[in-house]
């Protein structure tokens, strides 16, 4: 059961961690996708035990904040027979496994992830020693979908690729980077497995590193990539294939999981539905479950960028379901503010954060759609401090929370760095500005965007275009109408 007591750090299903607002239990998801009769299990548990909201996470996960009471085992045991809950309690923390959104789905994909997505996690579940690796532990499948996933970061990333022969689909292996390994698919499993023991063993003889276990950051640092490589390969009954081509970099469309679009089935479409912050509220999710229910296969697919996606609506069906999911109150436009807004739990959730991120990320944008419209999706990140949680690569705009000395008092307030130029945030644009000050900063970074582009040029490329002091001189106010 979930006890409200001696709660670790790192939540899970079976045992949460206290936050400010009160206790919070993340469920895994594998690959991100759910049932109708799933979704309801999870409404009811929201209702019954926390408040009834709950948040999609940037793993495409699910978290349940402000628990209030014990869940009896009774619950898990339901959990589990709808495949809510890993089967073996130990095994819950690994529960990092993400896949695009639209896999099996997309036009554009080369290998359907979602049988090695469930391969993988029959395999956690049956090896619970791997239970011992950190919490963070990713994996992340990539089947050369447009909604791409091989941007976002993940431990170990499996990149799908056609092979110059008429041979079978490849992937490729990345760490931080390519490392030149092609794998079959029919070895994917094997060698996923190699790689996770090796790991296994390298946290057995490395000591805690500030109190948690090793990443594989960690041992990547320590041994290198040929070294993990070739203590992998000892584990194998065959030889890790390699391949000395550098890829080109594959253009990836931004929030292209929002909105419309036709499926690799001819008959069906996907509609990608915008959650701002990825809160749901229970009735939300009921309603539309019963909407994928009554008009598409009855599937929700939810996506590391905090949205969902309804996946398999007949052509007939899409704008009555688009009608309908307006009159739940939301929208699936990718160019609206709130649909690519990212924040950590912020100061109401965090003892970390100097900001509260979450209503000040929710009321920027209310208070910028009454002011501007923009016709490009841009991705804005507010973090309540610099460990960056919610998001761990620079995007567009990146608001990193501070605290503002002024006279006698300690104010909120956020430094504001764009572009993608810098790591880890971009180019810092605005220093040391006021929680008041900010929805203007960000509105006149907006208009000089779209007063000063060129033709075609996205958010990202028109800032790392200019030299930092021309940007801030293009931002002065005598420049603004």
């Amino acid at each position: 059961m979930l006890v409200l007591t001696d709660l670790p750090t790192c939540p899970g299903l079976f045992y949460g961690s206290r936050a400010r607002d009160g206790v919070l239990s993340r469920m895994r998801i594998p690959g991100g996708i759910l049932s109708v009769q799933q979704c309801w299990s999870i409404a009811n548990l929201v209702d019954r035990y926390s408040t009834g909201c709950l948040q999609i996470t940037n793993r495409a996960n699910l978290q349940i904040r402000e628990l209030h009471s014990e869940i009896p085992p009774e619950v898990w045991q339901d959990l589990q027979e709808l495949g809510l809950a890993s089967r073996r309690v130990e095994v819950d923390p690994i529960r990092n496994m993400m896949a695009s959104p639209t896999a099996g789905i997309d036009r554009q994909q080369l290998v359907d992830t979602r049988p090695l997505v469930k391969a993988w996690d029959d395999y956690l579940q049956t090896h619970p020693e791997l239970s011992e690796l950190s919490a963070k532990f990713s994996i992340g499948f990539d089947g050369g979908e447009l909604v791409s996933i091989r941007n976002l970061r993940n431990d170990i990333l499996l990149v799908a690729e056609r092979p110059s022969t008429n041979s079978e689909m490849v992937f490729r292996l990345y760490f931080n980077s390519n490392t030149g390994i092609i794998i079959e698919q029919s070895q994917t499993i094997s060698v996923l497995a190699a790689l996770a023991n090796v790991y296994l063993e390298y946290t057995k003889n490395r000591p805690r590193i500030e109190g948690k276990k090793p990443r594989l950051r960690h041992l990547l640092a320590d041994w290198g990539v040929e070294s993990y490589l070739e203590k992998v390969e000892t584990k194998l009954p065959f030889p890790l294939g390699r391949s000395a081509i550098e890829l080109s970099e594959r253009a990836i469309e931004p929030n292209a999981n929002l909105g419309i679009h036709r499926q690799r089935q001819s008959d069906f479409s996907y509609i990608g539905i915008a959650l701002p912050l990825g809160k749901l509220e229970s009735k939300q999710l009921r309603n539309l479950a019963n909407l994928a229910k009554n008009l598409a296969n009855g599937t929700l697919r939810l996506t590391p960028w905090q949205n969902l996606v309804i996946s398999d609506i007949p052509n007939s069906q899409v704008s009555e379901v688009n009608q309908q999911i307006a009159d739940l109150g939301l929208h699936s436009s990718a160019t609206n503010l709130d649909s690519c807004l990212v924040a950590c739990a912020g100061s109401s959730g965090c003892a970390s954060a100097a900001t509260d991120t979450q209503s000040h990320a929710l009321e920027m944008a209310r208070d910028l759609a009454q002011k501007l419209t923009i016709d490009r999706s841009i991705n804005i990140h507010f973090s309540g401090c610099e460990k960056s949680c919610a998001q761990h690569q620079p995007i567009d705009i990146t608001l990193i929370g501070i605290q503002i000395e002024q006279g006698n008092q300690t104010i909120a307030g956020y430094n504001i760095y764009v572009g993608k130029k810098d790591l880890p945030f971009g180019r810092q644009i605005f220093p040391a500005v006021t929680v008041t000050e900010m929805p203007r900063a960000i509105e006149q970074i907006l208009r000089v965007y779209q007063q000063f582009r060129e033709p075609g040029e996205s958010f990202g490329e028109f800032c790392d275009r200019w030299a930092i002091d021309k940007l801030q001189k293009l931002l002065s106010p005598e420049n603004q109408n």
